[in-house]
Parts: structure tokens; sequence; C-alpha cells
């Protein structure tokens, strides 16, 4: 028995992890790889038993994992971000949440031929989008403005609500009477804010009290956020169930938004212990399904999860963002992002357990149809997501904009050049009066480590589609394009090229894979900057015209040019690099380091 334990152990693990590398080498989402595999893996050819392996423990491990995943979600809110959305994700979670719960009950009625109790609870389920989809998709599209804030925002919050209403549903469902049902949610609600909430904040200030006081090494850190994690969730279960994930969410936020202790270690931990979990957790639910309960997709199934698209979620969108600011294209996008993920799977795996266990009538078509839910959300905005969002102009398509690494003098001279032309810029650097000056002639900048996890959120890259790090240090310019290498593109990526000895190559200095591109002439150092300073060259916009060709401003400023950028004729910037060398021909301008 043992044996066969540690062998499905092996398997989930397995076949989670390679579902996500599929997944990731076939650009496509790993909700939908991993959903493949368990579902080959278990009722398909039988090689994985989830509850053999699992046993009574499977349910209980499963809602806790929901708990770590939404504590990792916790910790990417910036409370500051509500300043702009935070009406509207209000009004999503809530509003929208009551919208969405009543007309997929209805739709569940009337289409599916369910029963009332079970309509209304499948109802409650399916309120929940999927974090662990948007957000990758997010980092993909780079939606313009607040559309991006708001499906995070939601995406997180909505997931420990959901859950907490289908509880409280449940348990309405076990009462008879109307009023008993109406003062048990009300209580349930009540006691989910003041116990989950005061958990989650108070044990969050309990680890950086910890950490402010080096109590804990920083070899423990990480597993000991985790045991806080868990003892969140089990105690706020204990004053109302299904609380313990609101405690966990709220946990994350309060840490991501403190600024006494620094939390990267947890930040970097809390990824990749997600990642296993979420692998393992549609392994499992996705090799649990019973192939006979997927009789149930018939075109009834078809124009429920069509209604769910076209109907519930637009009508929840709009009505929800009445007074947003939101503009018609903003809306029709968060219109087309909603699909279901792993709590929404988890809960009703959970209740569809309960509601057999009280003798429910069925229950059992609970999980294959929100499954089904799952899979044609998942593909639908995972496949399309990207070409609405550029149709609808939402999606930042080659944003020519630049995010510099260093804010010294001539950065902030170069940047404000660029920014005359029309383009984006932001820079990075960690003095603070590097940040400070460049404040003051209006650039965009920010004081902090580059290397940093929290720095990359609270960037506005809005437009922003290269990166080019100027900084003295070889080796931070070089991490810093290895650390935004999620952000932009290999191409994209751009640094400085190292001071070498003399009959090196750049190359030998270090591997193509460990760097950026290098930046300008084959030439061109920091310490050219210093040089070029005290020579007097300054930066010039030149503009390639009829008299004037490429050739003609060499010759003019007789060598005593560094070319640095080209703006094209359809008005993208282009890096000069050590590699390529573009020549800028009529109705160009070239911006370029000139002898004065």
């Amino acid at each position: 028995m043992s044996e066969e334990i540690i062998t499905g152990l092996a398997i989930i693990v397995i076949l989670g992890i390679s579902a996500q590398w599929v997944a990731w080498r076939l650009r496509l989402p790993s909700i939908l790889l991993l959903l493949l595999f368990g579902f080959l893996a278990g009722p398909v050819f039988g090689i994985l038993d989830p509850d053999a392996v699992m046993g009574q423990s499977l349910l209980p491990v499963v809602t806790m994992s929901v708990a770590v995943i939404l504590f990792e979600g916790g910790l990417s809110l910036r409370v500051k971000e509500l300043k702009s959305v935070g009406g509207t994700v209000l009004k999503l979670i809530s509003l929208g949440v009551f919208i969405t719960w009543v007309l997929t009950s209805l739709a569940a009625f009337y289409i599916l031929e369910l029963n009332l109790r079970i309509s209304i609870l499948l109802g409650a389920v399916l309120v929940v989008t999927g974090p662990t989809v948007i957000n990758p998709l997010l980092a993909h599209i780079r939606p313009k403005g607040n559309v991006g804030k708001v499906l995070k925002w939601e995406g997180i919050i909505i997931d420990p609500v959901g859950a907490l209403l289908a509880v409280l549903v449940f348990e309405a469902l076990l009462v008879e009477k109307l009023e008993q049902a109406s003062s048990l949610i009300a209580l349930g609600i009540f006691k989910t804010i003041i116990f989950g909430g005061g958990i989650g904040i108070g044990l969050a200030l309990l680890l950086v009290y910890l950490l402010k006081r080096y109590w804990i090494p920083d070899f423990l850190q990480e597993t000991v956020t985790f045991m806080l994690v868990i003892a969140a969730f089990i105690l706020s279960n204990q004053f109302q169930e299904e609380s313990g994930l609101f405690a966990a969410t709220v946990m994350g936020i309060v840490l991501d938004n403190q600024k006494i202790v620094t939390i990267k270690n947890i930040v970097e931990f809390k990824e990749n212990l997600v990642v296993l979990i979420i692998s393992s957790l549609f392994i499992l639910l996705a090799a649990r399904l019973d192939l006979e309960s997927f009789t149930t997709l018939n075109w009834h199934t078809i124009l429920f999860v069509t209604a769910l698209i076209l109907i519930i979620r637009p009508l929840s969108v709009f009505l929800s963002a009445i007074g947003s600011g939101l503009n018609l294209r903003e809306k029709l996008f968060l219109s087309w992002m909603a699909p279901r993920g792993i709590v929404a799977a988890a809960v009703a795996s959970v209740f569809a357990f309960k509601l057999a266990e009280n003798g429910f009538q069925q229950t059992e078509r609970i999980v294959p149809i929100t499954f089904i839910v799952i899979v044609s959300t998942v593909t639908i905005y995972g496949l399309t997501a990207t070409w609405v969002a550029k149709k609808l102009k939402v999606a930042q398509t080659d944003p020519q904009g630049i995010l510099f690494i260093g804010a010294f003098k001539w950065v902030r001279e170069l940047a404000a050049t660029i920014k005359e032309q029309g383009f984006n810029v932001a820079l990075i650097d960690t003095s603070p009066l590097n940040v400070q000056r460049a404040q003051k002639l209006g650039l965009s900048a920010y004081h902090g480590n580059v290397l940093s996890e929290a720095i990359a959120d609270e960037i506005e890259l809005d437009g922003i589609g290269k990166l080019i790090a100027l900084t003295p240090n070889d080796e931070v310019n070089s991490l810093a394009a290895l650390h935004f290498s999620e952000s932009f593109d290999s191409e994209h990526l751009f640094q400085l090229q190292p001071n070498l000895n003399e009959g090196k190559g750049y190359n030998a200095h270090t591997p193509k894979h460990l760097r950026g591109r290098f930046a300008f002439s084959n030439d061109f150092y920091y310490q050219t900057i210093a040089e070029f300073s005290k020579k007097k060259f300054k930066l010039k916009t030149l503009e390639v015209s009829d008299k004037t060709d490429y050739d003609d401003l060499i010759l003019e400023y007789k060598g005593n040019i560094a070319p640095l950028f080209i703006i094209d004729k359809e008005h993208k910037l282009k890096v000069f690099t050590e590699d390529l060398d573009w020549e800028p021909i009529k109705g160009e301008k070239l911006i370029a380091m000139v002898k004065s």
C-alpha cells in the first residue's frame, strides 16, 4: 500500500511539472495541459487514483493549498492601486458577484435543468475567476491604463469571496426557513470580516515584528511564513468555515504593503511553492473525475457556457463599471476575461462531496459541469484574449518606450531627449538624489534596487517595451537584463558593454544567455560617457533630409559623433548595437552624442 502511495505522489509531481514545461514551450495556458495530463492519468488510463493516494486527507489538503495560493496572490496586490481602481473592484466583488450568482443560478436551473438548490450552489461556485490564469495573460498582454489593475485585484479578491459565498449558500440550503438562512448568511459575512481579517492582519504584523527583531534566521524565513499562513487559515476556520481563505489573502496584502522589513526571500519562496502546488492540485482534481459523468456534455452544457461568456459576464461588468471612468473598449476587454481556475475546481469538489453526504440529489453533476466551464473558459479566453486586446486597442502592441537602469546626469539627459520625441521613459536608481533630480525634469523615476522582486510591481510600464541598463556595475547591468526577461523580449534587453582588458573580446566577458544585448557602438563603455562629457559632447536629435544623408552627417561632424538611436518613419525607436548598424534614411531622425 505504501508503495502505491509513493508511486502516486511521484506521478503527480512528474505530470504536474511536465505539463508546466510543455505549456511553456507551446506558449499555452498551463492549466490546459495540467487538466489534460490529469484527465489522461486518471479516468482515461487509470494510472493515478487520487483517493487511493491521499485518502480522506485529499479535500482538506486541496483547501489548505488554495489558501497558500491566495496568500501568494495577496503578495502581488498594492493598496495604492486602489486609489484609481478601488471603486470598480469593490463593485465587481459585490454587485458583480451578486449578478453573476443570480444569473448563473437561473441559467443552471433553466438550461441545465438542475434542481433549484444545486443551481443556487453551482452559481455561487462559478462566481470566482482564476488568478492563476489571468495573471500570466496580463503579463503577456500588458493592458494599458487601469484595466490590468482591475483584473488583477478582482481575480485574487473574488476567490475568497466566492468560496465564502459557496459555504454560506451550502449552510443556508440546510436550513428550511428563509429568515434563518438570511441571518446565517449575514452572520457568516460578519464573522469572516472580523475574524478572518483580524487574524490575517495580526499574524502578518507578528511576522513583521519577528523579522524586524531578527528573531528568524534567513534560512527559516520562508518556512516560518508558510507555517503562519497555515496557522491563519486553520485558526480563522475555527470561527467561520472557509474564512481561512480570506485570512490568508489579507495576510499576503498586509505583508506586501508594509515598508518595515524586506520580504524578498519570502516572495521568491512563494513563487516556487505555488507553481508546485498548482501543478499538483490540477493533476489531482482532474484525475479524480469520472469518465461517465461527462455524459453531461451536450448542447445544454454548451448553451450554459455560452451564456456565462456572452451574457452573464458582460452584464456583470457593465453594471459594475457604471461611473468607473472606464471607456467602452476597457469594459469590453473586462467582459472577455473571466476564466475559472483552481479555486472553482477545489470548491466544487469539496461541496459536491458534502452535499452527497447530506442526501442532495444531482450532486454528481456539480464537478463535471464545473470542470467543463473551467476548460471551456480557459481555452476560449486563453487563446483569444491577446487578439481581443489588440483589436480593442487596450494592449500595448510593440511599445517603444525605454526603462533605464541608472539615473545619473547623462542618463537623465538621454531620457529627457527621448521623451521629447514622444516616447515613454522610466528610470530606476538606488540613489534618492538621482531619482529626485529625474523627477524634477518631469521623468518617471523610481528609487530602489533593480534586482528586488518588488520593484517590478511598482514601475508603470505603460508604453515601455525596451530596457537599457546603464549603471557603472557590469554585473548589475547583466542581472537587470535577466531580471526583466519576463517583462521584455530578449531582443529588447540592452546593457552597456563591460570594460574589458586589452585583447579580450566582449563575448569572453559574459555569455550571451546571461546578459542583454550590448547597446551602442563597439567602443561605447561607461567610461566613454565621462570622456564625452570632458570633450563637451552633447546629445542632439538630427533629422535626415533630402539635402543631408547619414554619410553627410558623419562627414559634417568629422567623426565627432556617436549614434545612439534612430527614430524611423513609423515613429519606432531603434537602438544602435554592437552587432547591428542601421543607417538612417530620408525622413528619419538620429539621436546621437555630438561634439559641440
